[in-house]
């Protein structure tokens, strides 16, 4: 199975943003799908008290933090206990763009790391995202896409 990735990257700044998430340290392999079965056990809970408008995971390759959340549309009135919200900054970011199933993102963010280094670009402090732009539950794999953001300055 290829990856369709776009290797040509442009920049976007990134809007502040409400997020609400789960977080989880270690191995992405195992706390990604941990913090998403965590997150989407209380999505209608959530979606009852305060509009999701989108979906996003910020992570840290380094110390290995991984933080699968909800965009919103407004602050949450109050979030269940192990979640936490923030008004998360946002930023210059270098947009990849990934067409396809979300089991090939392992390999599209390891040829993203690829290209920064070929390219010699420098990448700042912060967290990574992966914006999902469609929902799995209405879209075939196929066609799901996946911004993979790179904080530069």
């Amino acid at each position: 199975m290829s990856v369709h990735l776009s290797e040509e990257a442009d920049t976007i700044t990134w809007p502040e943003t409400h997020y609400l998430f789960v977080e989880e340290a270690g191995p992405f392999a195992q706390t990604a799908p941990r913090a998403w079965q965590r997150l989407h056990e209380r999505q209608a809970a959530i979606a009852a008290q305060v509009q999701v408008t989108g979906a996003m995971s910020l992570y840290r390759t380094a110390e290995q933090i991984y933080r699968a959340g909800f965009i919103l549309a407004a602050a949450p009135g109050a979030a269940p206990a192990e979640w936490r919200y923030e008004l998360f900054p946002g930023g210059r970011y270098l947009r990849f763009t990934l067409t396809g199933p979300y089991a090939q993102l392992p390999e599209a963010s390891g040829r993203v790391q690829q290209i920064l280094k070929q390219r010699r670009i420098a990448v700042r402090d912060g967290f990574y995202i992966e914006h999902y732009r469609n929902d799995p539950r209405t879209m075939p794999e196929a066609e799901l896409i996946t911004e993979i953001l790179v904080p530069i300055a």
